[in-house]
């Protein structure tokens, strides 16, 4: 249904017959967009305990409910319950806004992703570009939690949301810019209709420099800088308690969520797949993009500040440099190009450009004299 230039309306989950008009039926996808947010959250909240506590020998939750699925649940209770505190310095009306101002472009960015064909809330020709600038959105959120808390430790933690949405923010714009040269539009289903082949075998350079940049942009490990409880106690969300602290807790786990379909959407193909449904391959390549990064948690530590800001703008970005001329070239110069040729290829130059980036950049080892 179309309702406006570059604007599509992809209702496909709801019947033709179905009586109201274009507000009626964007209601109803948004309470089940916000329906299958809400899910999946509890759901990857249970899935990292477990998961870490697996990686860790231990057993994880298991007291509250079956498998202690019920956990969540009992954790809201716990944080809904305390009492919220407001400091006496702290800019009041910024520390009530900031959690709303993290959390609501995440479900902007939600709506315009093709969960299955046909179903996407709204389809518009400049997705890609949409995605790019509503996702750096949440930052402004965290630094205005920092700032509006009156707190050094939750100042600092917001000043590092900044700089590392900076230096990563550029990598992930150019492998997107990648994607967008390769299948020649910006429109978000067409990214996944072109993906015949998952991005992340056609282009597996633009693959780690959009998956890294994603891990610093949500502040997971080992980028978890912001929230760095050995140096900052508890980061920007030192100061928030009650339902503000359990609004930030959710926008931690929206944006792991909005990462995993990113990652998905872009370089796993969306909902292709054979055999079974579309919307059952989406759920199942999401979840494993999730289980991906928890494997990162549990394996590497977290990187100090200026080995953060270093590996921004000394490998990742040239890095994405380089897969952005490489793909250009190969759009323009050999379109024809067959893409089981181009795939080992890709494959093999981005081996060898990491090789390079370890070899000259990483230090090497020190030998202490007796």
């Amino acid at each position: 249904m179309n309702y406006s230039p570059g604007f599509e309306f992809s209702a496909a989950a709801i019947p033709a017959d179905w009586p109201g008009n274009f507000w009626w039926h964007l209601i109803i996808l948004t309470v089940l967009l916000i329906g299958f947010l809400m899910t999946t959250v509890i759901i990857f909240i249970w899935m990292e305990r477990r998961v870490i506590a697996r990686f860790q020998a231990r057993l994880g939750p298991n007291r509250a409910g079956p498998f202690g699925l019920l956990q969540s649940f009992a954790d809201v209770i716990k944080i809904l319950t305390k009492e919220d505190i407001i400091p006496t310095l702290a800019d009041k009306v910024l520390f009530w806004i900031a959690p709303a101002i993290a959390f609501v472009p995440v479900l902007m960015v939600l709506a315009v992703i093709p969960l299955m064909d046909g179903l996407q809330l709204v389809d518009i020709n400049v997705g890609v570009m949409y995605i790019a600038a509503i996702s750096a959105i949440s930052a402004i959120g965290v630094f205005m939690s920092g700032m509006a808390s009156n707190n050094k430790y939750s100042l600092i933690g917001a000043m590092r949301e900044i700089a590392q949405l900076i230096s990563y923010e550029i990598p992930m714009v150019l492998a997107l810019a990648a994607i967008v040269i390769a299948t020649g539009s910006m429109s978000v289903s067409s990214v996944v209709a072109a993906q015949n082949i998952p991005f992340a075998l056609v282009q597996p350079l633009g693959f780690v420099i959009f998956f890294v940049a994603t891990l610093a942009e949500i502040n997971r490990t080992p980028f978890d800088l912001v929230e760095a409880d050995s140096e900052l106690t508890a980061g920007f969300n030192t100061e928030f308690s009650g339902m503000k602290f359990a609004v930030l807790y959710l926008v931690e786990y929206s944006e792991a969520v909005i990462a995993s379909v990113l990652i998905t959407t872009f370089f796993l193909g969306g909902w292709h797949g054979p055999f079974l449904p579309g919307i059952v391959w989406f759920i199942g390549k999401m979840f494993a993009s999730f289980f991906f990064i928890l494997w990162i948690r549990s394996t590497l530590p977290r990187l100090r500040i200026d080995q953060s800001m270093k590996l921004a703008w000394k490998a990742l970005l040239p890095l994405a440099l380089v897969n952005l001329f490489l793909v250009a070239i190969k759009t323009v110069f050999l379109p024809d190009l067959s893409q089981w040729v181009s795939i080992p290829v890709f494959i093999v130059i981005t081996a060898i450009l990491i090789l390079l980036w370890a070899r000259f950049t990483l230090p090497g080892r020190q030998t202490v004299g007796a």
